[in-house]
């Protein structure tokens, strides 16, 4: 049995990572709202605490998983050739990699300093 995310699966993981998306941007325009940071120190503290380097790791990999559903679909829907597809594929699979290597440095190891 294939474990992909096709079909059914893959529309919802694309709206399970869209509602909490939804739901971490709000949390975040609340927040600002309510109590908004006042320095960089003040700012810096509050995105580096322990709940909200969770819900942002969180939001991030929402995010990319979200892309990467999305692209991927687009791809094998428009992109005939096979080798072309893999390329492709591969291409946005490497990037989404960059970015979630950047965004785990940014919200885990910015802690260390």
């Amino acid at each position: 049995m294939r474990r992909s995310v096709t079909g059914l699966r893959a529309w919802l993981v694309q709206r399970l990572s869209a509602v909490y998306m939804l739901l971490f941007i709000v949390f975040l325009l609340i927040h600002f709202l309510v109590d908004p940071p006042t320095s960089y120190p003040a700012w810096h503290g509050w995105v580096l605490g322990r709940g909200v380097s969770v819900a942002a790791s969180i939001f991030w990999l929402a995010l990319l998983t979200h892309a990467w559903v999305g692209v991927r679909d687009v791809v094998m829907d428009y992109v005939h050739p096979i080798a072309v597809r893999v390329l492709v594929l591969a291409v946005v699979s490497l990037g989404l990699m960059g970015i979630s290597a950047w965004a785990i440095r940014i919200l885990w190891l910015g802690q260390i300093r």
